[in-house]
């Protein structure tokens, strides 16, 4: 009974999560180009109903996933968890009038089925959050390197590769967060006076922040197939690494561990891949662009197509601007 109970919470958590990728992504894209990668957007969102719905779908997800990971082991929750890119991606198709191709059906289970042989075969054993800052810093500067060096590519890209890249930095962060508060948990529960004394809470206020505005401007970049499955795939792994690299966690290393952990992570690769270059996410980002009035991409023949405010000034008088 605690095995259906854990399966379907984490079922919900997927759902719950999967609203929140659409409400927010929906709520940023539709935010001005010249917001991005600013402080001010975030400030517009944390007044905007849908994304503020967005927040509290998480807060249900977590709510779930807390029932799940009481009642189940975590190889079972997290995979039944990333569920969510199934329900997400083509929830906000349908919402742009579009459907998913079989090319988009197969780089999504791939992913999907990446994320679960590879959980699976890593078969991760919880290890000892409590560590010593000299421990830490390694662990922070090798993600820190990362997520940076995503966000100095994403300058370089436009529309899906630029939603993956920021998407990429943003679910590096937040898999630091989730190591910071495994580590606050653990505080918490040993001297709860002397857990505000250490720097691990403060860090993990300042990750969830930058976490949270890598991600807003991943959604805002591009579609949600773009940055969605990005997230899902970069977050495990890197809570796994830093599990093993800073906890001690133990890992499968049998000869079948390895290779069902390579598997998992060459069909992540493939179907990101596959996703970002499909012509159906590259049509669903150029019209998401033209309904926020942003200049297109160029279309499927090389051709430039303009956004809404370009065809309305084309179409319209000159007039002078008012001194």
């Amino acid at each position: 009974m605690q095995t259906v109970i854990s399966a379907g919470t984490a079922l919900l958590a997927g759902l719950c999560l999967a609203g929140t990728g659409v409400l927010q992504q929906r709520a940023a894209r539709r935010r001005p180009s010249d917001e991005h990668m600013s402080l001010r957007m975030l400030g517009k969102l944390a007044r905007d109903k849908w994304w503020l719905a967005g927040i509290g779908a998480a807060v249900l997800s977590y709510a779930f996933q807390a029932v799940a990971l009481a009642t189940g082991p975590l190889a079972l929750v997290q995979p039944l968890i990333v569920s969510e890119l199934l329900f997400a991606v083509p929830i906000s198709m349908r919402l742009r009038h579009r459907r998913l191709v079989g090319r988009d059906w197969a780089a999504m289970l791939t992913v999907v089925a990446g994320l679960v042989v590879g959980i699976v075969a890593a078969n991760p054993e919880k290890g000892e959050p409590l560590q010593p800052f000299p421990a830490w810093w390694p662990a922070l500067a090798a993600v820190g390197a990362l997520a940076l060096a995503a966000v100095l590519a994403a300058r370089f890209v436009n529309g899906p590769a630029k939603a993956s890249l920021l998407a990429l930095a943003g679910a590096t962060v937040m898999g630091t967060q989730s190591a910071l508060f495994a580590a606050t948990i653990a505080m918490l529960r040993r001297d709860i006076p002397h857990t505000f004394l250490g720097w691990q809470p403060y860090a993990l206020v300042v990750a969830s922040f930058l976490g949270l505005y890598l991600v807003q401007n991943a959604y805002q970049s591009g579609p949600l197939a773009a940055s969605m499955p990005v997230m899902d795939a970069t977050l495990p792994l890197v809570s796994i690494g830093l599990g093993i690299g800073l906890f001690g966690e133990a890992v499968r290393t049998s000869t079948w561990g390895l290779v069902g952990a390579g598997v998992g992570i060459a069909a992540l690769v493939v179907g990101i891949v596959a996703l970002d270059t499909s012509p159906n996410v590259q049509r669903q980002d150029r019209a998401e662009q033209e309904e926020s009035g942003e200049p297109a991409q160029r279309s499927d023949d090389g051709a430039a197509q303009p956004g809404p405010a370009a065809r309305r000034s084309s179409s319209a008088p000159a007039r002078q601007s008012s001194p």
